[in-house]
Parts: structure tokens; C-alpha cells; sequence
């Protein structure tokens, strides 16, 4: 179980670089070359940055999330019916050869089938524990983005306001009346920062909570199996 836990952990790693480096591409290439982005300043790069990582994020997980579902009911039924005729060990290999976190933890009660109660619930809680871990990883990350979004866009709004108000005391220093277009820069970088930390906001916000419900999901998927396992065992010892 552990190794093959650490080949979908590598897996899930390689896909999440994978998508990293190919959204770095996309943001160099494409995104740092927008007027919209290049006109509000360096706050929106810093932003937009953050969009293509949330976006990286949100693919990996949904990828992932498709690979780890399975057929459960059926998949218990095929584990019942290799316990019945006693073949425990064909029920672990049928575990070994199909993904996701049910097939691990029915992995890990099944290598403590003849155990108590207690120590198969353990292993069980166990394995669980870090199916849910597994799961849940790189979530934080699109919450990050969706929290300091908007933050970083009133961060641009303030310092394009700055910029502004320096060309006015420039200007007045210098007792030269001040024209729209000189003022311009500084409030486009305030309108487009504030702009843009809402536009990558709100859609990694609506994404974290998709996810977030996938996972709640299929985590009470697996809880229900793992009882489900525990039933079955104690039935054919």
C-alpha cells in the first residue's frame, strides 16, 4: 500500500509541476504581454501570477479527483464475493489494482483480516487519515489566492493613487497646471489592480468551493465504504 500510495503521490507531483510550468509559459508568453496587465503596473503581474497557479491547481485537482473515483458499489460487491469463497488474498490484489482511496484503505483493513475489531478499525482510520490528507493537498493554495486576490488588487489601488497624487505635488512644486493624461497611469493602475484582484478572486473562490464539495464528497464516500469493509470482515472471519 505504501508504495503504491508514493507512486500516486510522485504522479500527483509530476501533473502539478507539469501544469506549474506550462502556466508560467502561458503567463510569460501571453498574459505579461496584455496592455490590460502591462498599464496596471507590477501588482497586476504579481496577480496574474497567481491566477495561472490557481488555475494549475484547480486542473491537478479535478484530474485527480476523477482518477481516484471508482464504481464503489461494485467494487465491494467484487471484495464480498472474493471474502466469501475465502480468497482474501485475490481480494487484496484487486485492491493493488484499482485506484483511488478505497481501494487503499479497503487495502489496509484486508491486510488485518483475522484482527480485533479495534486493530482493523485502526488501520483503517489510519489509512483514511491519509487518504483525506492526500485529497485535501493544494487546496490551501487556491483559498490563499482567493483571499489575497482582492488584497493585492486594493494594494495596487493605493500605491496607482500615490503615484497620482505625486504628479499633482510634482506639479504644483513646479507650478505647472496638471493635465488628465499625466494623471492617467496612476489611475489606471488603481482602477485595473482593483479590477483584476476581483476578477482572479471571485472565480479561485468558486473553484475552492467546488472542490472543497468534491472532496467533502467523496471523503463521506469513503467513511461509509470503510464501515461497509469493517461489516464485511467481521461477517466472514
Amino acid at each position: 500500500m505504501a508504495e503504491a500510495k508514493k507512486k500516486g503521490k510522485t504522479a500527483s507531483r509530476v501533473l502539478f509541476f507539469f501544469l506549474a510550468v506550462i502556466s508560467l509559459i502561458f503567463f510569460i508568453f501571453v498574459l505579461s504581454r496584455l496592455e490590460i496587465v502591462q498599464k496596471g503596473g507590477p501588482i497586476v503581474y504579481i496577480i496574474a501570477f497567481c491566477s495561472v497557479i490557481a488555475l494549475a491547481v484547480f486542473v491537478e485537482k479535478l484530474i485527480q479527483l476523477h482518477h481516484a473515483r471508482i464504481d464503489t458499489k461494485a467494487f465491494i460487491e467484487k471484495v464480498s464475493s472474493l471474502l466469501e469463497r475465502n480468497k482474501v488474498m485475490d481480494a487484496i490484489t484487486l485492491c493493488e489494482n484499482t485506484p483511488g482511496s478505497v481501494a487503499r484503505i479497503f487495502k489496509a483493513g484486508l491486510l488485518k483480516q483475522g484482527s480485533s475489531r479495534l486493530e482493523i478499525k485502526e488501520a483503517i482510520e489510519d489509512a483514511g487519515s491519509q487518504e483525506m490528507n492526500y485529497l485535501e493537498r493544494n487546496l490551501p493554495v487556491l483559498a490563499t489566492v482567493a483571499h489575497i486576490a482582492p488584497l493585492l488588487g486594493l494594494l495596487g489601488t493605493v500605491t496607482g493613487m500615490v503615484r497620482a497624487f505625486k504628479v499633482i505635488e510634482e506639479k504644483a512644486t513646479a507650478f505647472t497646471p496638471v493635465s488628465p493624461g499625466e494623471l492617467a497611469g496612476g489611475i489606471w493602475e488603481a482602477l485595473l489592480t482593483t479590477i483584476a484582484g476581483l476578477a482572479v478572486a471571485i472565480p479561485t473562490f468558486v473553484a475552492y468551493n467546488f472542490l472543497v464539495s468534491k472532496v467533502n464528497n467523496f471523503i463521506f464516500e469513503v467513511e461509509r465504504s470503510a464501515t461497509e469493509l469493517i461489516n464485511i470482515l467481521e461477517q466472514y472471519e
